[in-house]
């Protein structure tokens, strides 16, 4: 479960980076498909950051409890 969890937090990490991508392909065609892009960047690195400090909480929780 826990390698799930980790597996979820890089697959953000990786929204975040095609976001960025396309927001640099298409900033001066569209901009307001690259305004969706950034919005998609910042959730996806602050999802990236959520998870990653509950799941990080979760391990020091199954660790107390098995000592």
């Amino acid at each position: 479960m826990i390698k799930l969890l980790r597996y979820t937090e890089y697959l953000y990490l990786f929204v975040a980076i095609f976001s960025v991508y396309k927001i640099t392909q298409v900033w001066n065609v569209d901009r307001n498909n690259a305004y969706l892009f950034v919005f998609f960047a910042v959730a996806s690195i602050g999802m990236f950051l959520f998870r990653r400090k509950y799941r990080k909480k979760f391990e020091q929780r199954q660790r107390d409890n098995q000592q």
